[in-house]
């Protein structure tokens, strides 16, 4: 089982097509890359904590591997929009790879710079690339919230 965390905007809904993925065993949505210690939702909405909403997730590698993971992060969101994805504006939601191995890393960086020269994109990639801090899980009430409370919040 490996690690994965991902940031693309409202965490709701990229937490839902992640649990979606087989070989993907379990998600959770959280902030991670920011500077307050054990921050909260009200917290980091203001964006002042310069944390992003993420899901960070296990996956089996013997039926997904990270690449695969990539390819469906970059369909997820528009990963040309500096902190924002939709109607959702500031840091928060900004595109973020945070990397848990070298071998993540390198990983994200190819699959970014393929896809930035692929001119599929009406921009330049800005997406973050980098190394995993503390994962703070957000409040249960945001787990698989789509699943409990449906998507009318969320585009998906």
């Amino acid at each position: 089982m490996q690690t994965a965390t991902f940031a693309a905007g409202c965490f709701w809904g990229i937490e839902a097509r992640f649990s979606a993925i087989p070989g993907v065993i379990e998600t959770a949505v959280g902030y991670m890359g920011g500077h307050t210690e054990q921050p909260e939702y009200k917290q980091v909405c203001r964006d002042t904590t310069n944390h992003a909403e993420v899901v960070q997730l296990t996956f089996d590698e013997q039926q997904i591997d990270y690449n695969q993971l990539l390819n469906a992060f970059w369909q997820m969101h528009n990963p040309t929009t500096p902190n924002r994805q939709g109607p959702d504006v500031g840091s928060q939601y900004r595109s973020a790879i945070f990397f848990h191995t070298p071998e993540q890393q390198s990983l994200a960086q190819a699959s970014k710079a393929e896809l930035d020269g692929s001119n599929q994109l009406p921009a330049p990639i800005i997406t973050e690339i980098t190394p995993s801090t503390t994962f703070w899980r957000a409040e249960e009430y945001h787990q698989k919230y789509l699943e409990k409370n449906g998507p009318g919040l969320c585009k998906l």
